[in-house]
């Protein structure tokens, strides 16, 4: 899942979405990050969640669709196209307009910059100055992050164009995405009743 399912699959308060964002930045255990105990929840979830999505059969069937050209990157490609398809489909899962939910989670991330590393600090604000919780429900601008993230690779990359694959079976990915939906959030719901617990993060708020 990318940010736009993360952000929706978790808390909603401010503290714990953060942490939904962070999954993707910060390493080691979690009861060793030097973040608020809500915050380390949120990474957590985030973790929980990625260990699922990645095991279901659903989403590798959706895997199994992309060429053996961009196999090799078919879990980048899949999380992308499940936040397309999550920002198209929005109101089948949120009452509130996509646009106003993506403002109000840039106000809850941006108002906790000091609490960011500052590689994720950088990507934060720019996911918020482009809006991309909001503009991959358009393939155009979906189009433009893939490209744009196979440039920021380190090594020569087959990313370019990979939308392409969306593309050539869209009505594939987007019924495996509507089946997956319920069971991942099934899961969330109850993995959040055991967080607490099972994430042993102590009590200190740092």
């Amino acid at each position: 899942m990318n940010f736009l399912a993360h952000l929706y699959l978790g808390p909603q308060a401010a503290q714990p979405a953060l942490g939904s964002v962070l999954g993707d930045f910060v390493k080691g255990p979690v009861a060793g990050l030097a973040l608020p105990l809500a915050v380390r929840e949120g990474v957590w979830l985030h973790r929980r969640i990625d260990v699922f999505t990645d095991q279901h059969p659903l989403v590798m069937r959706s895997k199994q669709r992309i060429s053996p050209l961009r196999r090799r990157y078919a879990g980048i490609l899949v999380d992308m196209y499940y936040d397309h398809l999550l920002a198209r489909h929005w109101a089948r899962f949120h009452s509130e307009p996509l646009a106003d939910y993506s403002a109000g989670m840039y106000r809850h991330l941006l108002s906790q910059r000091a609490l960011m590393p500052e590689h994720a600090r950088r990507v934060i604000e720019r996911m918020a100055e482009h809006d991309w919780l909001s503009s991959y429900a358009q393939l155009d601008n979906l189009h433009r992050a893939v490209d744009n993230l196979a440039r920021r690779l380190t090594r020569e990359n087959a990313l370019p164009g990979g939308v392409a694959e969306l593309e050539a079976d869209y009505a594939g990915f987007e019924s495996d995405f509507l089946a997956f939906m319920p069971a991942v959030k099934s899961f969330v719901a109850e993995e959040s009743l055991r967080l607490p617990d099972a994430a042993s993060m102590g009590t200190s708020s740092t």
